[in-house]
């Protein structure tokens, strides 16, 4: 009786870890959070980049995209939601992806980054991600 008690303990814990290290507070493995802020949306560090490509993976937006620098390790990069909804069928969000790029080297380099857009669902389940310094949307479903 004991020896099962015991196993029944043991398995339970490695449950309950392995469940905790899956859900991490997010429900997406991606590079990076999504910001909500419309001050940061408006004032934002927005140097030259193009948007290449964009595609979603659950709750996660990849965007390909290039601009100019040496090496791009350097580079800080943002996905700015500006805090409005907007109502149509289906509803809108606009989105900026903000670069901030001190490198002074002429080479072109492409980067593909991954974002956690979860925190930009709203009720019903899709929105319409607008990307305004791409002109490209790409509809979330959820």
């Amino acid at each position: 009786m004991k020896r099962i008690l015991f196993t029944l303990v043991i398995g339970l814990s490695i449950l309950a870890c392995t469940d905790d290290d899956n859900n991490n507070g997010s429900s997406a493995n991606c590079d990076f959070e999504t910001l909500i802020s419309a001050e940061q949306y408006q004032n934002g560090t927005f140097d030259q980049l193009e948007i290449n490509s964009l595609e979603i993976n659950g709750d996660c937006l990849k965007i390909n995209f290039s601009s100019g620098g040496c090496d791009g390790n350097t580079w800080e990069l943002k996905l700015i939601d500006s805090e409005d909804i907007l109502e149509s069928d289906p509803p809108q969000r606009n989105l900026r992806l903000s670069l901030k790029n001190e490198e002074l080297c002429e080479a072109y380099i492409t980067k593909e980054l991954t974002f956690d857009i979860s925190n930009l669902q709203i009720d019903g389940n899709e929105v319409l991600l607008n990307i305004t310094n791409s002109e490209q949307n790409i509809l979330y479903e959820y």
